[in-house]
């Protein structure tokens, strides 16, 4: 599918015969010979038997969606299929039974089988019962074009084939289309608007309705050439792909606000316009921000994931959202790309294919680990200058950011990974300006009760001589769970360590400008004295802020900042988060190490209504000089000196911001897990991100969200090519080869020219 360019195949099919004739009569050929069991055996089961022994429900613990499962042994002891045997096979005995009790299909669930069916099922069981892949899942074969009676009447190899059918019905093809009709056909088909009177008359005067026919043809060239370059083509095909991919300018749930995100929707023009291969076209608005160097328009193009909808109401469970669009992008890309109904497998089985329950939360895990969390802000968006000139500026400096941040956090992994000597910190008095605060052991804090927005921790403390960082430990309120849904979000948004006040002695008493109470204490000190001017807390200034990951759009740095958000599991917490705090200079701490540190937690989740307050945490210290020697290296300095100067200047930018895909980091990646019975609260087994081996390979299996999106239109999935012929097929004929567009499975429609239709597959 790699050299596949769609201008290509729609020259080669409106501007020959193709567009002369309706297709045929959408009843399959008949294969030669005995039983077949795509055609004649499967359709029983799909019809009679898989509604109680599919892939939902295992009745008896007897399945028919595959032959292992066929011939194994049911809870009853007998076998249902005995292959060579039919007398021995428990499905002939049941199906031909004339006890209603015994029966099967039971009469309450349908029709019983008629004699003929059931002759079907005893010869196909007694040739052995070979079982077959449905037809969509077998890799198409360029089948050799059939001989015609008139060779003269194809213009292209597709009209082979439907010419040798039309014969095969006895039908002759249908003449040739008029110069007008034919110009209002093709206009409509490829720029959706009807041709000018200019435009008939200049394809008239171009051999439109000459009576060579190579005249003809020339001059419809000429006008599917000139169709091709207008730019309706793409506004045109671009409407297909925007239903497709669910394109809306609003959020879609309750408030439903405006979303920006009709840039994507030009880029999708511009790729038709252009002519883009579909691989391109679809590894790049699936895993675009995943693709090396990484360009503005790489990432503009992921936003086609997100035209997921985000609810904005109040009080919503954003985490519950987030997943809710994870799901929906795992069946878009299965309707889309492999025509399948793949979102009966989020709570079982399929009930009719061989799709697995925990293969759709493999596949779903390549998309768990995006950026996005169902964020009022559309979190993480993208500046896409309108300039091409600015959009490539803006392409180098987001990899700027990229590889500073990876340099930066490179060397502090090294240097947090190599300290050891952590010891928990030692706590006086722990208040709260709301809930509860308790030390339970040495370092170790549980907050309870009721704790709003806002809530400040007061930690009265001894740090030791010598200390260089402080270390903070965000614990899962539910310890280590190995299967559990994430928690409510835990985020420390600003953390200051003040130096208790100290009396500053005060200057000599200046009798000309002292106060009369002044010189009145100053000749008897007995007397009452002014009050003292209380003395300015200071703060310690902290050098870093280290953290195990950048995850989520709050920065670790801004913890340093009183109106940041700051550090921690936002909006949710799913694992235990630590950051490091570098002191500046430890030589600041008082001899007695007693200072205040304070933890304030301002921020929100699950749109402003849930506090995200830290419940259990650990606070230890560390003497170590390396974190000091961190914080001071030239490299360093020079690092966040780019990296500040590529994001202000990303801030000036202009042009509207869109919201994207962008990878977590591979240590903030989640941990997927089957959802029993599709319900997200009960998470059972963890699962890596596979795609369904009915349709890969092991050895093909993809890591990751850009190779899954390789596979996808890779030779070795033999639905993509079938899925989008049949679409443009049915765009331009009205209905498809196989008439159930979104559904290539066994439950589907049968292609009416499956010939036909592997051809045009090999040839994307």
């Amino acid at each position: 599918m790699s050299s596949f360019r769609t201008q290509s195949l729609w020259m080669a099919w409106v501007s020959g015969a193709a567009l002369a004739f309706a297709p045929g009569s959408g009843v399959a050929a008949e294969p030669a010979g005995g039983v077949d069991f795509a055609r004649d055996v499967r359709p029983l089961f799909t019809t009679h038997c898989t509604a109680c022994h599919g892939g939902v429900k295992q009745a008896g613990g007897l399945s028919f969606i595959s032959r292992d499962q066929a011939v194994a042994e049911a809870d009853s002891g007998s076998v249902a299929i005995v292959p060579g045997d039919p007398e021995g096979s428990e499905l002939l005995r049941r199906v031909a039974s004339t006890d209603e009790a015994e029966r099967m299909p039971p009469p309450e669930h349908g029709r019983g089988l008629s004699a003929d069916e059931i002759a079907v099922l005893r010869a196909w069981i007694a040739a052995g019962a070979e079982w077959q892949a449905h037809w969509s899942f077998e890799p198409p074969r360029d089948p050799a074009a059939p001989a015609v009676p008139d060779s003269a009447w194809p213009q292209a190899s597709l009209d082979r084939f439907v010419a040798a059918r039309l014969a095969a019905e006895g039908l002759a093809p249908s003449p040739l289309a008029g110069p007008a009709e034919w110009l209002r056909r093709v206009s409509l088909d490829l720029v959706g608007l009807p041709p000018t009177v200019a435009e008939y008359e200049a394809f008239l005067a171009d051999g439109g309705d000459a009576a060579d026919l190579a005249a003809v043809r020339k001059a419809r060239e000429t006008v599917v050439d000139r169709l091709l370059a207008s730019p309706h083509f793409g506004e045109r095909w671009a409407s297909v792909w925007l239903d497709l991919a669910r394109y809306a300018d609003t959020f879609g749930y309750e408030k439903d606000p405006t979303r920006t995100i009709w840039p994507w929707r030009d880029w999708v023009i511009k790729a038709f316009n252009a002519d883009m291969p579909f691989d391109q076209f679809t590894i790049r608005q699936l895993a675009g921000d995943l693709l090396p160097d990484a360009t503005t328009d790489d990432l503009l193009a992921t936003a086609f994931h997100r035209n997921t909808q985000t609810n904005t109401e109040g009080g919503t469970d954003d985490e519950e959202f987030r997943m809710a669009a994870v799901i929906d992008r795992v069946n878009t890309t299965w309707t889309t790309w492999q025509a399948t109904t793949f979102g009966c497998v989020q709570c079982h089985a399929h009930p009719y294919d061989p799709y697995q329950h925990d293969e759709f939360y493999r596949f779903l895990a390549y998309y768990d680990g995006t950026l996005d969390r169902d964020l009022e802000d559309e979190f993480p968006t993208l500046r896409v200058p309108v300039d091409d000139a600015a959009r490539a500026q803006a392409s180098a400096l987001l990899r700027t950011v990229s590889d500073c941040r990876a340099a930066l956090q490179a060397e502090e992994h090294t240097v947090a990974a190599a300290v050891a000597d952590w010891r928990p910190l030692s706590i006086h008095t722990a208040a709260t300006s709301g809930g509860t605060l308790a030390v339970v052991e040495p370092g170790r804090l549980e907050a309870g009760g009721t704790l709003p927005v806002g809530v400040c921790y007061d930690l009265d403390i001894d740090l030791p001589a010598g200390t260089t960082a402080i270390r903070l430990a965000i614990d899962l309120e539910s310890g280590a769970a190995e299967a559990a849904p994430p928690e409510r979000g835990a985020v420390a948004s600003h953390l200051s360590i003040m130096l208790p006040p100290e009396p500053e002695p005060g200057p000599p008493l200046d009798a000309a400008t002292a106060t009369p109470a002044e010189q009145a204490h100053a000749a008897d000190p007995s007397q009452p004295a002014e009050p003292p001017k209380s003395p300015e807390p200071k703060q310690v200034a902290i050098a870093a802020v280290v953290a195990d990951f950048r995850d989520g759009p709050f920065d670790p740095q801004a913890t340093l900042r009183p109106d940041a958000a700051g550090f921690g599991g936002y909006p949710v917490l799913d694992r235990p988060r630590w950051c490091v705090f570098v002191i500046d200079d430890p030589t600041a701490i008082p001899a007695d190490g007693r200072v205040r540190l304070s933890i304030t937690q301002s921020a929100t989740s699950n749109q402003g209504t849930q506090a995200c307050t830290l419940r259990r945490f650990r606070l230890a210290t560390s003497a170590d000089p390396r974190w000091t020697e961190l914080t001071k290296g030239t490299a360093r300095r020079e690092s966040f000196k780019r990296l500040a100067e590529a994001e202000a200047a990303l801030k000036k930018l202009e042009g509207p911001r869109v919201p994207v895909l962008r990878e977590q980091a591979a240590a903030a990646r989640r941990t997927s897990h089957v959802f029993t019975r599709g319900n997200r609260l009960d998470c059972g087994a963890a699962v890596a991100p596979g795609v369904p081996a009915a349709v890969a390979p092991p050895e093909l299996m993809p890591s990751d969200r850009l190779g899954m999106a390789r596979w996808l239109v890779g030779e070795s999935n033999p639905l993509t090519a079938r899925v989008l012929a049949n679409r443009l097929w049915a765009e331009l004929f009205g209905h498809g080869i196989v008439e159930t567009l979104e559904d290539f499975g066994s439950s589907g429609a049968a292609p009416s020219h499956p010939e036909l239709l592997d051809h045009l597959a090999v040839r994307l």
